[in-house]
């Protein structure tokens, strides 16, 4: 039965009427929804697949719900599941179909992406249809892969943002589209890198995270295994794909460089010595190649990240593989463009790039440099437009920032280094500047001007330019020669283009003259230069000419602006006098706005590439306006600026030169200051040094102290012993009185000399210890009152350290007070000895014994003399730390006096500046005021003027505010 029906359906021969194509699509709808077997609805999805092209409208109408049912319902049969992906791609995609009449209109294929967009919203209506899509794509049969996503390829061309949202916040939605790139089939691998392609348009953080799913690696792994440039197609595909990932994506283009994926673009551009017949897929390759280095290096991005990139790409060899492209033979004119273009701009900005470029020699008999080959194809007429823009714009970035590299170009024109027998950069260009081809006069003078870029040497150096006219005649300077071609206009007027050679001719003169005193007044000393300005200027001339008027007052404004007044003829007031009385201001103003104005001056300014649509619109350089939007409110108000007001602007100049010398010397002083205490810091690392030396000696000391006390100790132990043995006898005792009375007389005369020195030391350690708390006293101060905190903290160490050091001599003598004290205990012991009785049968024994103790005390008197040396040492050691520590101390004073200037000093600026504030205050309070009355007598005010008077108040008041943080922050 279900056969039969489907025959029916496809063309089988009814019975009846033939039923209508929605009616047919109706009833398998209804089949789909209500029939319970899978064959049943596999066949009827079949069916509806089989009429979605020609039917697109019904069937999307009608069985849109119904399919993505069958994607929820019957997962598990893969056939049905392919069916409806495939009808859903038919009704949302948008590609033309082949039966299509190439005679339909555009209303139709418009009719046609108006369904795709309407049946793309109706299928996202519920976002869980992607969820439900990404899902599907995790099955690895090819019949429900592929369909699926040639099905989310189709909605992200229709609805990509919306899509995007989607998959970006689904779980794992990126990491299931990635594992497409992995697919062992080509087919899904190839529509995987289109589906990626559409995915990442626009949306950052989708890149990101394509980008940290390894996708750099993958991508790079199948260009290889492609061919590389001799690759096809699906090398195209990942080349956009990693445009998509890198264009203005700071993050992902660091990752690119971190992960060493620059070096691997290497050997894309390695080329061999026949270059003939390229394929044009090898032409679209190695363009999307070259695109890549440029989305790397681009002007656009940040510095930091260009700078490294470029530095990386010389490191690696790209730089230089790059330049043997652009010296190679046989390359076709597109590619050789996109080269130049991708040097120009790896180079730029990078000095270790630019000379290595300046060392090119391309391969010629003889050699010449490759910068002088390509300014040959700049001034060649017949060189191709685009090749000529892309030359002038790598020898732009060759100049750029490179100031190396300027004073190199400007040399060749100067008579010492010119050579008559080769060609140099200088000769083309000043060739070009003057030939009869318009657009090489423009390219050659804004070639030239960027040689003089913010380089006023190199400004001076080019008015030494001498150039030859003809026989017979005087030669004359570059620069009369310019303002010669510009008065000179019946000879302008034979060329074509006569615009493009005057606008070239004039920006070079403001960019050489710009910020050039010198150079001004050289302009101006040729008395005809004014008068053919001032003629520009007032004349009424047509739409091409207002260009020129712009540019003629704006060079006639650099020559008021930084006119330094040495020519009595044009001083600064005398020229705004003859711009009164032949233009006047007004008119002066609005003819330096003609050139902001012009339709082309903002196209020029987006972007340092000169890239024009032809020859004609070449007008503006991107530098140049910067030029221009630098100087136009300058100039304006230094034209309407008054004698009195320009010598209030002097008087405020040198006041402000006043505060700039102020504020060096302070920074000078800061600067001795600094110096000063790092040398205090090095005076106390040095007194640290001897304290640790002195802390060793007292160390050492200590040891030797503590081994004369271990040999007292025994010399007592014995002592008692002998003492106890004499008791016994009196007759010994007598016997040794009556052999040692002298030798005991001298030892009561040595402990009395020992107890007068001893007095003497403690006289002499009370001193010291009034000494310390003195200098203890005045180093703490000096440290409450010193800036720098080190040095603070080093003397209260220093301090501590002398302190300790104190204790430990007193503890010395306590030492040898307490020895002095044992030895007369001794000696008394031995008086009582010599008052007993004693035996003349152990005399002699006696006698040995005592003999050995006076042996031993005279060991223990030469100890106690040692011991008063190094005593007197450390005495020494005292003294020079206590000199060091006054040395420090006048230093501090010295500095806290400088200090204490200083704070004076800005005391009374402040007050100074107080008071200028207070007059302000009450002359706007005056003006207030008087404008009040103003009002009361009836009288209009203008109310932008008193909201600019607001204004102007307000940011007087912040500018208070600044000043006195700033005081702050420097007290």
């Amino acid at each position: 039965m279900t056969m039969n029906f489907f025959r029916g359906v496809m063309g089988g021969q009814p019975a009846g009427p033939q039923p209508t194509g929605a009616e047919t699509i109706h009833k398998l709808c209804d089949r789909v929804a209500s029939s319970t077997l899978l064959e049943d609805r596999r066949d009827a999805v079949r069916a509806l697949k089989s009429l979605s092209k020609k039917y697109r409208l019904e069937v999307g109408t009608q069985a849109m719900d119904h399919l993505i049912h069958i994607l929820q319902t019957d997962r598990s049969d893969s056939e049905i599941l392919g069916y409806a992906l495939d009808t859903l791609y038919n009704i949302i995609c948008n590609d033309e179909e082949e039966e299509q009449d190439e005679s339909e209109d555009e209303n139709a294929q418009k009719h046609e992406e108006d369904l795709g967009v309407l049946f793309t919203d109706k299928f996202l209506g519920d976002s869980e249809s992607v969820t439900l899509l990404l899902t599907l794509l995790e099955e690895f049969d090819f019949h429900v892969r592929w369909p699926g996503v040639k099905l989310l390829t189709a909605l992200l061309k229709n609805q990509c943002n919306q899509v995007q949202g989607v998959i970006l916040v689904s779980p794992m939605g990126v990491s299931r589209l990635m594992d497409l790139l992995a697919d062992s089939r080509e087919v899904i691998r190839n529509d995987g890198l289109l589906l990626l392609q559409q995915l990442t348009k626009g949306n950052a953080a989708i890149q990101k995270i394509v980008a940290f799913e390894n996708a750099f690696e993958r991508l790079l792994d199948i260009i290889t295994e492609e061919g590389s440039s001799d690759g096809g197609i699906v090398v195209e595909d990942c080349l956009l794909l990693l445009v998509n990932l890198l264009k203005n994506n700071s993050s992902n283009q660091n990752f690119f460089k971190e992960g060493s994926y620059i070096q691997r673009m290497k050997p894309w551009f390695e080329v061999g010595d026949d270059n003939s017949g390229w394929s044009a897929q090898k032409v679209t390759n190695l363009h999307l190649m070259l695109q890549l280095v440029r989305v790397m290096v681009s002007p656009v991005n940040s510095p930091g990240a260009t700078s490294s990139c470029q530095k990386s790409m010389y490191q690696c060899g790209l730089l230089q593989q790059l330049c043997t492209i652009l010296m190679a033979t046989g390359v076709p004119a597109d590619i050789l463009t996109e080269t130049i273009n991708t040097v120009s701009e790896v180079i730029r900005g990078s000095q270790i790039n630019q000379d290595y470029f300046a060392s090119v020699n391309a391969p010629s008999n003889p050699p010449r440099p490759a910068i002088v080959v390509l300014l040959m194809s700049m001034v060649n007429e017949r060189q191709p437009f685009v090749l000529r823009c892309a030359v002038l714009y790598c020898f732009q970035c060759f100049l750029y920032k490179n100031q190396k590299g300027q004073g190199e170009i400007v040399a060749t024109l100067l008579p010492s280094t010119i050579d008559a027998n080769s060609i140099s950069a200088g000769q083309l260009l000043c060739g070009g500047l003057f030939s009869a081809d318009s657009l090489s006069n423009w390219c050659a003078a804004v070639a030239l001007a960027h040689a003089l870029q913010d380089n006023l040497t190199q400004k001076e150096q080019l008015l030494r330019v001498q150039l030859a006219t003809s026989l017979g005649k005087p030669p004359v300077s570059l620069l009369q020669q310019c303002t010669n071609i510009l008065s000179q206009g019946d000879k302008i007027n034979r060329r074509g283009s006569k615009v493009q050679t005057r606008v070239g001719l004039l920006m070079l003169l403001c960019t050489w003259i710009s910020n050039c005193p010198i150079a001004v007044t050289h302009f101006l000393h040729n008395q005809e230069n004014v008068p053919f300005l001032t003629g520009q200027i007032s004349e009424n001339l047509g739409e091409d000419e207002r260009l020129v008027q712009g540019l003629c007052a704006l060079l006639l404004g650099i020559c008021i602006y930084y006119n330094d007044n040495s020519l009595e003829n044009y001083t600064k007031e005398k020229l705004k006098q003859l711009i009164e009385k032949r233009i006047g201001k007004e008119n002066f103003v609005e003819k330096l706005g003609f050139v902001t104005k012009h339709e082309l001056y903002s196209r020029a300014a987006q972007k340092p590439q000169p890239v024009f649509p032809s020859p004609e619109q070449m007008l503006f350089d991107h530098e140049f306006t910067k030029l221009v939007k630098e100087l136009e409110g300058v100039i304006t108000k230094a034209v309407h600026k008054t004698s009195e007001e320009e010598k209030k602007e002097e008087e405020v100049k040198k006041t402000l030169e006043q505060h700039d010398s102020i504020v060096i010397q302070y920074k000078d002083l800061i600067r001795d200051q600094d110096t000063q205490i790092q040398e205090l810091r090095e005076q106390v690392s040095t007194l640290t040094l001897n304290s640790e030396q002195m802390q060793n000696q007292v160390t050492q000391q200590q040891s030797q102290i503590q081994q004369h006390k271990d040999q007292y100790n025994i010399l007592k132990l014995k002592l008692g012993k002998d003492s106890q043995g004499l008791s016994s006898s009196q007759g010994e005792g007598a016997h040794v009185n009556g052999l040692h009375s002298e030798e005991l007389g001298q030892l009561r005369e040595e402990v009395e000399e020992l107890r007068r020195q001893h007095t003497l030391q403690r006289t002499q350690l009370s001193d010291k210890d009034s000494l310390i708390n003195t200098l203890r006293c005045g180093a703490a101060a000096a440290a409450q009152t010193a800036e720098g905190g080190a040095g603070g903290s080093d003397n209260t160490e220093l301090l501590g350290e002398v302190e300790s050091l104190r204790s430990r001599v007193q503890a010395q003598c306590a030492e040898i007070s307490q020895l002095q004290t044992e030895r007369l205990e001794l000696i008394r012991r031995a008086e009582a000895v010599s008052s007993a009785p004693a035996s003349s049968s152990e005399s002699s024994a006696d006698t040995v014994k005592v003999s050995e103790l006076e042996s031993r005390l005279a060991a223990q008197t030469t100890e106690t003399e040692r011991l008063k040396e190094e005593c007197r040492g450390l005495r020494e050691g005292h003294a020079g730390l206590e000199q060091q520590l006054a040395s420090a101390q006048s230093t501090v004073a010295i500095e806290q006096t400088e200090k204490t200037k200083l704070q004076q000093e800005v005391q009374e600026s402040k007050k100074e500046q107080d008071d200028l504030l207070m007059l302000l205050a009450d002359q706007d309070q005056k003006i207030l005021n008087l404008k009040q009355r103003l009002r009361d007598l009836g009288e209009t005010i203008d109310e932008d003027e008193d909201d600019l008077d607001a204004r102007d108040q307000f940011g007087e008041d912040d500018d208070d505010d600044d000043e006195e943080e700033d005081e702050e922050n420097n007290d």
